[in-house]
């Protein structure tokens, strides 16, 4: 796992901060309470310019860092975004800021 270069092991427990983006804010504002339904602390980030797309951003609760944790939940958001017609695009993770 790329994340081991920075201490993280399989046993780590970390926050990821989730990515969506969708093209109407009534499609991101369901995900969000899907999201929340779930303890995420997540937000709507609307567009700066006309032709932009939403953003759905914000962090899930710690989770175990072994591969098949996190394979399954990326497949997880993979599934949760496309039900409500919004892109996953993908996590991110900030482990020198974890306990």
């Amino acid at each position: 796992m790329e994340l081991g270069k920075y201490g993280v092991t399989e046993s780590s427990q970390l926050s990821l901060e989730v990515f969506f983006y969708t093209d109407t804010e009534e499609k991101a504002r369901r995900l969000v309470e899907d999201l929340i339904a779930l303890k995420y602390n997540v937000e709507v980030i609307l567009p700066e310019q006309p032709n932009e797309r939403f953003l759905v951003n914000g962090w899930s609760p710690k989770m175990q860092m072994d591969e098949i944790t996190v394979v399954q939940w990326t497949r997880q958001m993979c599934d949760l975004g496309q039900s409500h017609d919004c892109e996953f695009d993908g996590w991110g993770t900030t482990p020198e800021l974890e306990d």
